[in-house]
C-alpha cells in the first residue's frame, strides 16, 4: 500500500475556502438582524469565529491521529452510549423554540443530534468491517446494524427534527449499501417507513402546511408559502452576478433565518448564479474528493469511514439547497461550513480532519 507524504490538499483546501465563505456570509446575512436584537451587527459573527478556530483546530488534530485509533470497542461504544444518553437527556430539559434539541451550558450550546451522525458512522464502519460476505444475514447483520439506526433516528424525530433524523437515515443507507447490502432490504426499509412518515408529516399540523407550501406555495403566499416565495425572490433577484455583498434585501426581515436554513438564498442573490455556482462546485468537489478516497483505500473500515463522513456533508448541503430553490419541503438542515450554528461547524471539521487522515493511506 502506497503511502502518501501528506494529506489531500484539494479537500483541505476546499473545506477552508467553505468555511471562509461561511464566515463572509454570515456576517452579511445577520449584521442588520444582530444590529437590532443585539446592539451589535458583529454578535453572530464573533460566536461563529469562535466556534470555525476551535472546529479547525479539532481539524488539524484529528488530521493527525491514525484513524484506525478509532477502531476500538470502547471508543465506538463509548460514543454511541454517551450520545443515546445526551439524546434522551434533552428532553428533561426546558424546551427551546418549542423542541428539546438544544443542551445549554451557559455560554456554550449544543445539539446532540449533530454527535448521532458521526457516531452512526463510527458504529456502522467498525461493525460492518468483516461483515461484508454476510450483508443478505438481516439476522446477524442487518438487523444489528439497523437498532442503533432506528433508535437514534426515533430520538431525534421525537425532539422533533424529522429533517436531521431522515438525515441520518440518509447517510446509513448509504454506508450499508457501500458494504454491500441489496437495494431490495433498502425497499423493505422503505415501505416500513411508509406509515411512520405518513403520521409524522400529514398528521401533524405544520408539517402538512410545508407539503402544502411546497406543492403550491403561491395558494398562500402571506402565510404557508411566505418563506420559500421569499427565498425563491431572494434567488431570482441575484441574476448572474448579484447585487453585491451585503447589498441584499431579502435578509431584512423577509428571509426567515437568513444567516441559517437559508442562508444559500443569500448568497444567490448577492454573488448571483456565479457564486452560487461556486459554492454547488465546491461541494462536488469535496464528494468527488471524499469518494475517490473511499475507493481508493483498502481498508473496509476506512472506506466506511469516509464513504460516511462525504455523504454527511454532501446529503446536507443537497437538501438545503434543495430546500432554498424550492425543490424539497422545508426542512430546518443548515448548509454544512456556511450556516450558522457552532455544534455543526465544529462536528463538520472534526469529521472532515478524520477524513484527511484517511487520505494519507490511501494508493
Amino acid at each position: 500500500m502506497a503511502k502518501r507524504v501528506s494529506v489531500d490538499k484539494t479537500l483541505f483546501i476546499v473545506t477552508l475556502l467553505l468555511v471562509f465563505i461561511g464566515l463572509v456570509m454570515v456576517f452579511s446575512a445577520s449584521a442588520v438582524m444582530a444590529k437590532e436584537r443585539y446592539g451589535s451587527a458583529y454578535t453572530f459573527l464573533f460566536k461563529q469565529m469562535v466556534w470555525a478556530v476551535a472546529g479547525l483546530i479539532a481539524m488539524v488534530v484529528a488530521m493527525n491521529v491514525d484513524y484506525r485509533r478509532y477502531k476500538h470497542p470502547a471508543v465506538v461504544f463509548s460514543l454511541l452510549g454517551v450520545t443515546l444518553i445526551l439524546l434522551v437527556a434533552v428532553f428533561f430539559l426546558d424546551r427551546s423554540h418549542n423542541t428539546h434539541r438544544w443542551i445549554r451550558l451557559g455560554l456554550l450550546s449544543f445539539q446532540p443530534s449533530e454527535l448521532a451522525k458521526p457516531a452512526l458512522i463510527l458504529f456502522l464502519a467498525y461493525f460492518l468491517e468483516n461483515r461484508t460476505k454476510y450483508m443478505d444475514d438481516w439476522r446477524q447483520t442487518l438487523l444489528p446494524a439497523a437498532v442503533p439506526i432506528v433508535v437514534c433516528a426515533g430520538l431525534i424525530l421525537k425532539q422533533p427534527d424529522l429533517g436531521t433524523s431522515v438525515v441520518c437515515l440518509a447517510i446509513s443507507a448509504i454506508i450499508l449499501f457501500v458494504a454491500g447490502m441489496r437495494l431490495r432490504y433498502l425497499g423493505y426499509a422503505m415501505v416500513a417507513a411508509v406509515p411512520v412518515l405518513y403520521l409524522t408529516i400529514f398528521r401533524v399540523k405544520w408539517r402538512y402546511e410545508r407539503i402544502l407550501a411546497f406543492l403550491d406555495p403561491w395558494a398562500d403566499p402571506q402565510g404557508r408559502g411566505f418563506h420559500i416565495i421569499q427565498s425563491l425572490i431572494a434567488v431570482g433577484t441575484g441574476g448572474f452576478t448579484g447585487l453585491g455583498l451585503m447589498e441584499g434585501k431579502q435578509k431584512l426581515f423577509y428571509l426567515p433565518e437568513p444567516h441559517t436554513d437559508f442562508i444559500f438564498a443569500v448568497i444567490a442573490e448577492e454573488m448571483g448564479l456565479l457564486g452560487a455556482l461556486a459554492v454547488v462546485s465546491l461541494f462536488a468537489i469535496f464528494f468527488y474528493r471524499g469518494m475517490r478516497t473511499a475507493l481508493a483505500t483498502e481498508d473496509a473500515f476506512a472506506r466506511y469511514l469516509a464513504t460516511g463522513i462525504t455523504s454527511m456533508i454532501v446529503v446536507q448541503a443537497v437538501f438545503n439547497i434543495s430546500v432554498v430553490l424550492g425543490l424539497m419541503p422545508t426542512k430546518g438542515i443548515p448548509l454544512p461550513f456556511i450556516s450558522y450554528g457552532g455544534s455543526s461547524l465544529f462536528v463538520m471539521l472534526a469529521c472532515v480532519g478524520v477524513l484527511l487522515n484517511i487520505t494519507q493511506s490511501t494508493d
